[in-house]
């Protein structure tokens, strides 16, 4: 863990972010010797896949895009 003063965080912060995600260590942001803050790296997120995410959990019927197709042609019409 590193510690850092506050001047030269604000100073230098976009390379101590760069460091921190690089080596992953852990820096903390000293005001007068007393800490005031930690910067930690994240842990990866996983990603769901958004296409295709359902599949096999949900079905539609084959005439899907048919269903109610008058109705939603009268709404859009005004009718």
């Amino acid at each position: 863990m590193q510690k850092v003063n506050l001047y030269d965080a604000k100073t230098h912060l976009s390379r101590i972010i760069s460091k921190v995600q690089e080596t992953g260590e852990t820096y903390v942001i000293a005001r007068n010797g007393k800490p005031m803050a930690k910067i930690v790296p994240l842990s990866a997120a996983e990603k769901t896949p958004r296409i295709g995410f359902m599949k096999g959990k949900i079905s539609a019927p084959d005439n899907f895009n048919e269903l109610n197709s008058d109705d939603i042609s009268d709404l859009f019409y005004g009718k």
